[in-house]
Protein backbone atom coordinates (compact mmCIF):
# COMPACT_ATOMS: atom_id res chain seq x y z
CA UNK A 1 0.00 0.00 0.00
CA UNK A 2 1.20 3.50 -0.80
CA UNK A 3 -0.19 6.91 0.11
CA UNK A 4 -2.25 8.21 -2.82
CA UNK A 5 -1.20 11.81 -2.23
CA UNK A 6 2.48 10.85 -2.16
CA UNK A 7 2.06 8.86 -5.38
CA UNK A 8 0.27 11.79 -7.04
CA UNK A 9 3.27 13.99 -6.23
CA UNK A 10 5.89 11.37 -7.08
CA UNK A 11 4.64 10.65 -10.63
CA UNK A 12 5.03 14.21 -12.02
CA UNK A 13 8.18 14.75 -9.95
CA UNK A 14 10.04 11.81 -11.44
CA UNK A 15 8.70 12.62 -14.89
CA UNK A 16 10.41 16.01 -14.55
CA UNK A 17 13.62 14.24 -13.53
CA UNK A 18 13.36 11.88 -16.51
CA UNK A 19 12.43 14.37 -19.23
CA UNK A 20 15.31 16.75 -18.39
CA UNK A 21 18.19 16.23 -20.86
CA UNK A 22 20.87 13.98 -19.40
CA UNK A 23 23.07 10.99 -20.22
CA UNK A 24 20.27 8.52 -20.92
CA UNK A 25 17.99 10.92 -22.81
CA UNK A 26 20.84 12.16 -25.00
CA UNK A 27 21.86 8.57 -25.72
CA UNK A 28 18.28 7.70 -26.69
CA UNK A 29 18.11 10.70 -28.99
CA UNK A 30 21.40 10.02 -30.77
CA UNK A 31 20.65 6.33 -31.22
CA UNK A 32 17.16 7.11 -32.47
CA UNK A 33 18.70 9.38 -35.09
CA UNK A 34 21.42 6.94 -36.13
CA UNK A 35 19.96 3.42 -35.91
CA UNK A 36 16.23 4.06 -35.65
CA UNK A 37 13.70 3.94 -32.83
CA UNK A 38 12.96 0.21 -33.14
CA UNK A 39 16.57 -0.87 -32.55
CA UNK A 40 17.00 1.77 -29.87
CA UNK A 41 14.34 -0.06 -27.86
CA UNK A 42 17.05 -2.58 -26.86
CA UNK A 43 19.08 0.21 -25.27
CA UNK A 44 15.94 1.47 -23.52
CA UNK A 45 15.28 -1.99 -22.10
CA UNK A 46 18.79 -2.13 -20.66
CA UNK A 47 18.45 1.39 -19.26
CA UNK A 48 15.16 0.81 -17.42
CA UNK A 49 16.55 -2.44 -15.96
CA UNK A 50 19.63 -0.53 -14.78
CA UNK A 51 17.51 2.23 -13.27
CA UNK A 52 15.40 -0.37 -11.44
CA UNK A 53 18.56 -1.95 -10.00
CA UNK A 54 19.83 1.45 -8.85
CA UNK A 55 16.48 2.25 -7.24
CA UNK A 56 16.28 -1.03 -5.32
CA UNK A 57 19.94 -0.96 -4.26
CA UNK A 58 19.86 2.67 -3.17
CA UNK A 59 16.59 2.49 -1.26
CA UNK A 60 16.74 -0.91 0.47
CA UNK A 61 19.68 0.18 2.60
CA UNK A 62 17.99 3.44 3.53
CA UNK A 63 14.63 1.73 4.09
CA UNK A 64 16.15 -0.84 6.45
CA UNK A 65 17.54 1.99 8.54
CA UNK A 66 14.11 3.65 8.55
CA UNK A 67 12.42 0.47 9.79
CA UNK A 68 14.96 -0.19 12.55
CA UNK A 69 15.37 3.45 13.57
CA UNK A 70 12.10 5.31 12.80
CA UNK A 71 13.36 8.56 14.32
CA UNK A 72 16.02 8.75 11.63
CA UNK A 73 13.21 9.09 9.06
CA UNK A 74 12.68 12.71 10.07
CA UNK A 75 16.37 13.47 9.52
CA UNK A 76 16.33 11.69 6.16
CA UNK A 77 13.23 13.62 5.16
CA UNK A 78 14.89 16.95 5.86
CA UNK A 79 18.14 15.90 4.19
CA UNK A 80 16.28 14.59 1.15
CA UNK A 81 14.25 17.77 0.85
CA UNK A 82 17.34 19.93 1.26
CA UNK A 83 19.22 17.94 -1.37
CA UNK A 84 16.37 18.26 -3.87
CA UNK A 85 16.31 22.01 -3.27
CA UNK A 86 20.09 22.07 -3.83
CA UNK A 87 19.70 20.10 -7.08
CA UNK A 88 16.88 22.41 -8.14
CA UNK A 89 19.06 25.48 -7.59
CA UNK A 90 21.88 23.91 -9.62
CA UNK A 91 19.47 22.96 -12.42
CA UNK A 92 18.05 26.50 -12.44
CA UNK A 93 21.53 28.02 -12.70
CA UNK A 94 22.79 25.47 -15.25
CA UNK A 95 23.46 27.01 -18.66
CA UNK A 96 22.89 23.63 -20.23
CA UNK A 97 24.63 21.81 -23.03
CA UNK A 98 23.60 18.97 -25.28
CA UNK A 99 26.62 16.78 -25.97
CA UNK A 100 25.71 14.60 -28.90
CA UNK A 101 28.13 11.91 -29.99
CA UNK A 102 27.99 10.38 -33.42
CA UNK A 103 26.79 6.78 -33.42
CA UNK A 104 26.94 5.77 -37.07
CA UNK A 105 27.30 2.02 -36.65
CA UNK A 106 24.31 0.26 -38.17
CA UNK A 107 25.64 -3.17 -37.19
CA UNK A 108 25.74 -2.79 -33.42
CA UNK A 109 24.29 -5.91 -31.80
CA UNK A 110 21.19 -6.09 -29.62
CA UNK A 111 23.33 -7.27 -26.72
CA UNK A 112 25.65 -4.27 -27.10
CA UNK A 113 22.70 -1.91 -27.08
CA UNK A 114 21.20 -3.66 -24.06
CA UNK A 115 24.45 -3.53 -22.10
CA UNK A 116 25.10 0.08 -23.18
CA UNK A 117 21.76 1.17 -21.72
CA UNK A 118 22.29 -0.83 -18.52
CA UNK A 119 25.82 0.45 -17.91
CA UNK A 120 24.79 4.05 -18.67
CA UNK A 121 22.06 3.82 -16.03
CA UNK A 122 24.12 2.26 -13.23
CA UNK A 123 27.19 4.42 -13.95
CA UNK A 124 25.27 7.68 -13.70
CA UNK A 125 26.14 9.28 -10.31
CA UNK A 126 23.22 11.70 -10.55
CA UNK A 127 20.89 8.71 -10.84
CA UNK A 128 22.17 7.27 -7.55
CA UNK A 129 21.89 10.66 -5.85
CA UNK A 130 18.31 11.13 -7.03
CA UNK A 131 17.26 7.65 -5.89
CA UNK A 132 18.83 7.99 -2.44
CA UNK A 133 17.33 11.44 -1.82
CA UNK A 134 14.02 11.18 -3.68
CA UNK A 135 12.59 7.73 -2.95
CA UNK A 136 12.82 7.26 0.87
CA UNK A 137 10.59 10.25 1.77
CA UNK A 138 7.80 8.73 -0.34
CA UNK A 139 7.87 5.44 1.59
CA UNK A 140 5.50 5.18 4.55
CA UNK A 141 7.12 3.15 7.33
CA UNK A 142 3.68 2.20 8.66
CA UNK A 143 3.16 -0.11 5.67
CA UNK A 144 5.20 -2.89 4.12
CA UNK A 145 8.19 -1.47 2.27
CA UNK A 146 8.35 -3.97 -0.60
CA UNK A 147 4.95 -3.16 -2.22
CA UNK A 148 5.57 0.58 -1.92
CA UNK A 149 9.05 0.37 -3.40
CA UNK A 150 7.82 -1.91 -6.20
CA UNK A 151 5.09 0.59 -7.12
CA UNK A 152 7.56 3.48 -7.17
CA UNK A 153 10.03 1.49 -9.29
CA UNK A 154 7.27 0.66 -11.80
CA UNK A 155 6.50 4.39 -12.06
CA UNK A 156 10.21 5.13 -12.53
CA UNK A 157 10.62 2.52 -15.27
CA UNK A 158 7.53 3.70 -17.17
CA UNK A 159 8.58 7.34 -16.85
CA UNK A 160 12.12 6.63 -18.07
CA UNK A 161 10.88 4.51 -20.98
CA UNK A 162 8.29 7.04 -22.15
CA UNK A 163 10.76 9.94 -21.95
CA UNK A 164 13.45 7.99 -23.85
CA UNK A 165 10.85 7.10 -26.47
CA UNK A 166 10.05 10.79 -26.87
CA UNK A 167 13.74 11.64 -27.29
CA UNK A 168 14.42 8.75 -29.66
CA UNK A 169 11.34 9.51 -31.76
CA UNK A 170 11.92 13.26 -31.75
CA UNK A 171 15.51 12.88 -32.94
CA UNK A 172 16.57 15.76 -35.09
CA UNK A 173 13.59 17.92 -34.09
CA UNK A 174 14.46 17.72 -30.39
CA UNK A 175 18.14 18.28 -31.11
CA UNK A 176 17.31 21.41 -33.10
CA UNK A 177 14.88 22.66 -30.44
CA UNK A 178 17.24 22.12 -27.48
CA UNK A 179 20.23 23.58 -29.31
CA UNK A 180 18.40 26.72 -30.42
CA UNK A 181 18.66 29.89 -28.38
CA UNK A 182 18.02 29.53 -24.66
CA UNK A 183 15.53 26.66 -24.86
CA UNK A 184 17.61 24.19 -22.85
CA UNK A 185 18.34 26.91 -20.26
CA UNK A 186 14.64 27.62 -19.79
CA UNK A 187 13.90 23.90 -19.61
CA UNK A 188 16.46 23.54 -16.83
CA UNK A 189 15.04 26.57 -15.02
CA UNK A 190 11.50 25.20 -15.10
CA UNK A 191 12.64 21.75 -13.98
CA UNK A 192 14.84 23.27 -11.27
CA UNK A 193 12.02 25.44 -9.94
CA UNK A 194 9.66 22.47 -9.75
CA UNK A 195 12.37 20.39 -8.06
CA UNK A 196 12.80 23.08 -5.38
CA UNK A 197 9.04 23.10 -4.77
CA UNK A 198 9.05 19.32 -4.33
CA UNK A 199 12.03 19.56 -1.96
CA UNK A 200 10.17 22.08 0.20
CA UNK A 201 7.07 19.86 0.14
CA UNK A 202 9.05 16.80 1.26
CA UNK A 203 10.73 18.68 4.08
CA UNK A 204 7.55 20.25 5.45
CA UNK A 205 4.98 17.42 5.17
Amino acid sequence: MIDVTALAVFIPTFFIVSITPGMCMTLAMTLGMSIGVRRTLWMMLGEVCGVACVAFAAVLGVASVMLNYPDIFTILKYLGGAYLIYIGINMYRDKGSLAVENQDSKNVSKYSLLSQGFVTAIANPKGWAFMISLLPPFININYAVAPQLSMLVVVIMLSEFLCMLVYASGGKTLKHFLSRGNNIIWMNRIAGSLMMVVGIWLATT
